[in-house]
Formats: structure tokens, C-alpha cells, sequence
């Protein structure tokens, strides 16, 4: 375990600043600052709000990570960072800070994606990943069906959505119920009280004529919404549990029968399921009665590193080391739409053992910040 790589990773590619540090495939840390707190008097995240949550927040979170992992900064053989996709403001606080770290310590820099980081992540607890992958990320910002021959350097899109995210709908159904924000979890747990076949709400994109891989949420969210609003007109109850559990089940219906069918069509024998939707229970439980059906492995990592968190960017810095892939360089910048293509963003003349020799100035600078 000694030789394996040790990586700090910081994800701040939406609302909450996560670091962790990660040994090979073994988590030694996992630290986050989320200020979801902040947002949900605004019905969801503030930009702004979140990069000064991240500002605020940066350091004292990377100290923590590093003492709960008991290892010094100087101990680490690189820092990963989410280079994109996300919100371009928070995803500049990061990158910042680890092109700061990095240059200070004289390590090498990874600016990776923030979907890989997703899905490399199941190696913390499940081991390294079979080749090729195939993996089912839903969140706030991302449904998508991706194929993952190596997860460094060739990451394939077979369908994404083509309005709004699984999360994203679930937030807004959410707020039309009043439940508040986020709207994930508080629908898991009130649909677990409802009946997901009380009402027959649309599945989009599940035609033979359409997308095989595609995702639409933006209809049946329109359908909700005024399925409750035709209740509230006419002066009825709105019946939450039971507009949960159908609404719920309509969203992970599709997305559970698409990823089976992605793998069948793929010969991949496996399912990985990743992003903060991953940790809805019920996703779960579909998920894995359709794939023990026809004889496919379920891989979903716990809750707590399905959301965004700096574990999940430091599992593929550390990979993108042990596997000797390339270093960024130290003009690395934010892209707020990263293509998942694009693993991580090599340097264009450098290696991995891109470093850079500081003068004296830098070096009393070392010293006084990590002795």
C-alpha cells in the first residue's frame, strides 16, 4: 500500500467544497463543506454564493482532510482537481487552490472531469474497475449513459439528457409540492409512504422510434406540475405521497430500463451508478432487481460518495498517476463544459513529473506554510 500513489483531491464544481486524499484505491479521507444550507432560501445554488462558500472554506477543509488521513501535505505524490464541467466561478476557486498547493509543494497537477470522477469513485469501495464500464450518472446537472473502456483516457457518451437532469426535475417537483430544497431526498422518503402507481405519469423518450440511450425529464415535470395545479384548482387535496412515489418511480423506471438496455447491447456484463441521484433508494432497488434479472452486476457506491465530494476526485487523480498519465500544466483553467471525452486535461509539453524549481522567496514560503 506504501507505493501506491497518494493523492489530495478538491472538488468545487457546484455547491459544496470537498478534499479528499486517497492511497491507490484506498480512502483515507473524505472532508466537505457544503453550503446547501445558504441556498435553500433561493429554491437552489447561487453561483456566487457557492464561490464564496468555496473561498471561505478552501483551507480550513484541505487541513482537515489531511488530518483525518494522518499524512503531510509534503507526503503527497500529486493533487487532482475537478477542471469541469460545473458552475465556472466555484470551479475557479478550485482550481486556484490546487494550482497554488501544487506549485508550493513542487508536485505534479490533474485537472480531471468531474463525471469520470464519478464513476472512478467506486473503486474506493468496490476495487478497480472493470473494462470497460458501463455507468449510469444522475444528478442535478447530469443524466447520462457513459461507456468506459479505460477510465483515464477514453470515456464514451451513449446518451445524456436533452432538457433537464433527473436531479433537477426532482428539485422542481419539489418546489411546486413545497417540500423545499433539496428536493431528492425529502421525495425518497415521502414516496416510501405513497403509491408509485397512483398515478400514470409520462416516461419520456421510451418510444421504439426513440433516442435508445437519450433522456427527456422536462415533460414529465410539466405533467406533474399541472397535475397538481388542475388538484389545487379544483379545490382537492394534493395527495404529496402518493404524487412522490409516482413521479419518482416514472424517473427511475426510464433511467433503470435504458442503462439495462445500454448494457445488454453492449455485452458489458456490469452496472456502475454514480452522481447524488445514485443515493436515491428506490433507484436502488429497481436498478438492482432489473440487473439481477438478466444476469448484470450491480455496482453503487454508498450515499455519502455518490454526491459531490473530493473523494471521487482524488480516486482518478490517483489512478491518472499509478497509470503514468501525462500532468497538467500550470496554466490549467476552469471549463464549465468540459466534454466527459476529455478524462482530464493533460499538459501539452510536460509529464508527469512536470515540477518547477522555486527560488528562495518560494521556498521560506514552503516552509512557513507546511512545516
Amino acid at each position: 500500500m506504501a507505493d501506491e500513489p497518494l493523492v489530495l483531491g478538491i472538488e468545487t464544481s457546484c455547491d459544496e467544497t470537498g478534499v479528499g486524499v486517497v492511497r491507490g484505491t484506498t480512502l483515507l479521507a473524505d472532508a466537505i463543506a457544503s453550503s446547501v444550507d445558504t441556498h435553500a432560501r433561493f429554491g437552489g445554488v447561487v453561483p456566487e454564493i457557492a464561490s464564496r462558500a468555496h473561498l471561505e472554506a478552501m483551507v480550513p477543509t484541505i487541513e482537515r482532510a489531511l488530518k483525518d488521513a494522518g499524512v503531510s501535505a509534503r507526503d503527497l505524490d500529486g493533487i487532482a482537481v475537478t477542471a469541469g464541467p460545473g458552475l465556472a466561478g466555484a470551479l475557479l476557486v478550485g482550481v486556484s487552490a490546487a494550482k497554488a498547493y501544487a506549485y508550493a509543494l513542487n508536485k505534479p497537477l490533474y485537472g480531471v472531469n468531474h463525471l469520470a470522477s464519478h464513476i472512478c469513485v467506486d473503486q474506493l469501495e468496490h476495487g478497480p474497475l472493470p473494462e470497460p464500464t458501463m455507468a449510469l450518472l444522475v444528478s442535478g446537472g447530469h443524466s447520462s449513459l457513459l461507456l468506459a473502456p479505460d477510465i483515464t483516457s477514453d470515456v464514451r457518451p451513449m446518451g445524456a439528457t436533452i432538457d433537464d437532469a433527473a436531479g433537477e426535475a426532482f428539485d422542481k417537483i419539489a418546489r411546486v409540492l413545497d417540500l423545499g430544497f433539496p428536493g431528492g431526498p425529502v421525495i425518497d422518503r415521502l414516496a416510501k409512504e405513497g403509491d408509485p402507481a397512483a398515478i400514470a405519469f409520462p416516461r419520456g423518450l421510451t418510444g421504439s422510434r426513440d433516442a435508445a440511450y437519450d433522456f427527456s425529464f422536462s415533460g414529465l415535470k410539466t405533467s406533474v406540475a399541472r397535475w397538481i395545479e388542475a388538484k389545487r384548482a379544483a379545490g382537492e387535496d394534493v395527495p404529496v405521497r402518493d404524487v412522490a412515489a409516482s413521479f419518482q418511480e416514472a424517473v427511475v423506471d426510464v433511467l433503470t430500463r435504458k442503462a439495462v438496455r445500454a448494457c445488454q447491447d453492449q455485452g458489458v456484463d456490469h452496472l456502475m451508478i454514480g452522481g447524488g441521484v445514485a443515493a436515491n433508494s428506490r433507484l436502488r432497488a429497481l436498478a438492482q432487481e432489473r440487473c439481477e434479472r438478466v444476469g448484470i452486476r450491480l455496482r453503487v457506491p454508498r450515499p455519502g460518495l455518490c454526491t459531490d465530494n473530493g473523494a471521487m476526485v482524488a480516486a482518478l487523480g490517483a489512478e491518472m498517476v499509478a497509470r503514468g498519465r501525462p500532468a497538467s500544466d500550470w496554466d490549467l483553467s476552469a471549463d464549465s463544459s468540459l466534454p466527459v471525452t476529455d478524462p482530464h486535461v493533460p499538459g501539452r509539453a510536460h509529464g508527469q513529473d512536470q515540477v518547477h524549481d522555486h527560488d528562495h522567496v518560494h521556498e521560506i514560503s514552503k516552509d512557513n506554510l507546511y512545516s
